[in-house]
């Protein structure tokens, strides 16, 4: 469905279509509230976005992308309830559970310089490594720092710029790099640390 006719059909109140609209942007609104008051206020912050929403839904005049606009209010909502604070990266930023390797694994651009070995099959032995994968993949994720965790997810999972980032976090581009770094060798330590025991 389109843009403009989600628009339509929210502006008249459809109970479908702001399901929709839930379902496709509340991860991306919980991460944007993660990052900004931690993981312990996140839920009332999205709650309180999403009443924002309906409220303003009819003063939506399509400036930016329905995407754009609900993330900033969240963002908005998250900083006026914690009245401006601003987050930095510390030195002893948390890792994940397997620590870091070496960045010289990686090109520039942070894909690997050789890929791991693929481990898809359609084995039940192999489907259920992937099951196992994914699930120490989201240890991994939930053991990081709320602000790495947030900014790896805007940008691998929901694909936000790293400008939108910064914009919606308030914090600088060389940070939000930074946290993006950090994150992204704790989930290739994770890979690797995988692919050579087959545990978690």
């Amino acid at each position: 469905m389109d843009e403009e006719r989600l628009l339509e059909r929210l502006r008249k109140g459809e109970q479908a279509a702001y399901k929709l609209l839930v379902s496709t942007h509340q991860g991306a609104m919980r991460a944007v509230a993660i990052a900004i008051v931690g993981s312990s206020s996140a839920d009332e912050v999205v709650q309180d976005s999403w009443l924002a929403v309906v409220r303003n839904i009819d003063g939506f005049a399509s400036r930016s992308s329905l995407k754009t606009w609900l993330l900033t209010i969240t963002a908005n909502t998250a900083k006026t309830r914690l009245k401006k604070q601003r987050r930095e990266v510390f030195i002893d930023d948390l890792s994940g559970p397997h620590g870091s390797i070496g960045a010289d694994r990686f090109k520039p651009n942070g894909h690997w310089l050789q890929s791991p070995i693929s481990w898809h099959s359609d084995s039940p032995e192999a489907l259920l490594d992937e099951q196992e994968l994914r699930e120490c993949l989201e240890h991994t994720l939930t053991s990081l720092s709320e602000l790495q965790r947030s900014v790896i997810m805007l940008r691998d999972r929901q694909c936000l710029e790293l400008e939108e980032i910064c914009n919606l976090l308030d914090i600088s581009h060389s940070n939000v790099r930074v946290l993006l770094h950090r994150a992204r060798l704790s989930v290739f330590a994770t890979l690797d640390h995988f692919e050579v025991t087959g545990e978690c």
